[in-house]
Parts: C-alpha cells; structure tokens; sequence
C-alpha cells in the first residue's frame, strides 16, 4: 500500500492556539503567557511526532443506486459522497496519523498542568491537521499535472457522510494497521491524532465551496474558513 513521505508539517502557535479552540489574537491580546506555553509545546513536542501518510488510489468503476463502486469491488457511499464524488473518476483515500507519542506527553503534562497538556494536545491536533493539508496538495499537483480537477477533501464526521457510516468504509479501503492505526468498535481511531479522507479526481471533478461549508459545528465555529482548502 502506496505510502506518503518527506511531507512538509509546518506548525505555528497560531494552529495550535484554534486546535485548542482558541481565537489567537485574543490570546495574544489578553493571555500571552498562554502563547509562550504554546511555544515551549511545539519545541518539545515536534521531535515527538511520527507522520505517516497510508493512501489508496481506486477507480471508479460505477455509480448508482447512491454508492460508488470501486475497482476490486469496495463502495463508497453517503450523501456528501454523491454530492462531490458521483462525477469522479477515481477516487484517493487517505490515512494519516502523527503516532501516539505526542497523546502520552499530552496525558503526563495534563497531570501536573492541564494547561500545559492541552497545549500538548493542541500540537498533536494541529500536526495531524497540517499533515492531511500536505497530503491534499500533493494530490492536487499531481492532479493540475495531468489536467484534472480535485475535489473538496471529504471526512467522516461532516454533514451528510456520519462518523459510523463512513469510518467503516475507509478503513475497508486502507491496511491502517501498516501504519499503527486502528478502529475502535465505536468508529474512534487510535492513535486519536489519526485522520481519514477521501479525494475525488478527473476531468469532470468541481470543487463545490469549502471544507468549511460541510462541517457539523459550522453554524457556531468562530474560526470558519481558516482551514486550508
């Protein structure tokens, strides 16, 4: 299973400031001190992360009754699935994780100063999150190489496309366990810093809006398109 190496995994305290839930220039302006912990978390915490990017490149071989169906017989299916994929012709799906060494230092951090695993955990979420950005627009190059369009990425969690309905599926599609990564009986991936999603390529592929304009908790998130597209 084709594996994704040497991408960039840029990380600035402002990333993990809003993986924390955080609005950074409000932090910058009324708790700078929170920005130094930030700092001091990245420092620490970089030589502890372990990227690894697990995809799978398939066909689509046909459409119907609201499912793709892909080369070597798996399927894909959900109503955001049809909405952005009905029109690919092939279909990458990704796995990517940063390990679980960053998620022990969060648990020991948190246990003297929950402060400080937090920050922790806001590396992990943020390192994981710049990882799957690296991975899409690799994917992306390789597809304005050959001309071809590229879809939103596609997560199980956003609207239309469940957790329980479309973890399943991915896992279907990717050995997860060639990098470490497994499904928990309630759709939770282990390491937790573990993210799946689907990109759909080919001439007839539309970008339809943003990440953003798909996620559940978009209605109240305070930092609505600041994610990478």
């Amino acid at each position: 299973m084709p594996l994704l190496e040497g991408l960039p995994l840029d990380l600035d305290v402002d990333a993990v400031l809003r993986a924390q839930g955080a609005d950074p220039q409000v932090i910058r302006d009324r708790h700078p001190d929170l920005v130094d912990i930030a700092s001091r978390a990245i420092e620490e915490g970089m030589p502890l992360l372990e990227p690894r990017v697990l995809y799978e490149q398939r066909r689509v071989v046909d459409v119907r009754h609201s499912r793709l169906k892909l080369e070597g017989g798996a399927t894909l299916r959900g109503e955001l699935v049809m909405e952005h994929l009905a029109s690919a012709s092939e279909i990458i799906a990704i796995l990517c994780t940063v390990g679980e060494r960053i998620e022990e230092r969060a648990r020991e951090a948190f246990k003297e100063d929950p402060v400080v695993g937090l920050a922790f955990d806001g590396v992990g979420s943020a390192a994981v999150e710049a990882l799957s950005a690296s991975a899409c627009r690799y994917f992306e190059l390789q597809a304005a190489v050959q001309g071809v369009g590229v879809s939103v990425p596609l997560s199980p969690g956003m609207d239309g496309w469940s957790v329980g309905e479309g973890q399943p599926q991915l896992f279907r599609l990717l050995p997860a366990e060639q990098i470490g990564v497994s499904l928990t009986e309630g759709y939770m991936m282990r390491p937790a810093k573990s993210l799946t999603l689907v990109l759909g390529i080919g001439p007839d592929v539309a970008t339809k809006g943003t990440i953003c304009d798909y996620c559940a908790v978009r209605a109240t998130c305070r930092y609505r398109g600041s994610h990478p597209e």
